[in-house]
């Protein structure tokens, strides 16, 4: 088990066994980890995971707490992240994907007009190698939502929709685990929209397909881990 996964689960752990309620501050960091036997920057980047995804909310200036959801709420938030990457279910999500986005990209290139590619040029301009692993995920679902709206099949778009939340977290894992994902994600959004802008479908199709299979990929390797 890796590191970081480790210290979800023994933060799982702890809500589970009551010690951890909804609402309630998590101890000082440097006492944390020495309670669970954790490395500061394992324990930290567990609760950078979890704040992206709701579970811990972090109060600058203020600590650390447990969100106020419901405990099996929480609890069953928890039980994903931690199995998430270990479910085959997430990689046929990313196969349907890998369909379905390429198609609308090469719909879009043939049939955005010129305001929604300027809206769609402001989306990929808002993310930057300094953005946050969370930022970088909003985004990537905005520029993907625009695009399935800019293919002019509803259906599709619907489809594509449905899609997102379900890989989102996903995106967020990988974005905390592989390095440079957040560069190459930001160099493929700059590729599929140069493409889409020439109105060249083919390569609005080639790029897209890269896009959505280097996540699949990455998912792949962490299952076979």
């Amino acid at each position: 088990m890796a590191l970081t996964d480790e210290a979800i689960e023994k933060i799982r752990e702890m809500i589970v066994s009551g010690q951890l309620q909804p609402g309630q501050r998590l101890p000082r960091e440097a006492d944390l980890a020495v309670r669970l036997g954790l490395s500061r920057s394992s324990l930290r980047e567990a609760v950078r995971a979890l704040s992206l995804v709701r579970i811990l909310d972090v109060r600058r200036g203020d600590g650390t707490y447990v969100s106020s959801l419901a405990a099996d709420s929480l609890l069953d938030a928890l039980t994903f992240i931690i199995e998430f990457h270990r479910d085959a279910s997430v990689l046929e999500l990313l196969e349907v994907r890998r369909i379905l986005e390429p198609a609308a990209s090469a719909r879009a290139a043939m049939l955005i007009d010129e305001a929604a590619l300027t809206e769609l040029g402001r989306v990929l301009e808002r993310t930057t190698p300094a953005s946050t692993v969370d930022e970088l995920v909003d985004n990537d679902l905005e520029f993907h939502r625009r695009i399935a709206a800019a293919a002019g099949n509803s259906v599709l778009s619907s489809l594509i929709e449905s899609l997102s939340g379900p890989t989102q977290r996903a995106r967020i894992w990988r974005g905390l685990t592989q390095e440079g994902a957040l560069i190459r994600t930001l160099s493929e959004h700059r590729a599929i929209f140069d493409a889409i802008r020439r109105r060249d479908s083919d390569l609005a199709r080639t790029w897209a397909t890269v896009h959505i299979a280097g996540v699949e990929e990455w998912l792949h390797s962490t299952l076979q881990e």
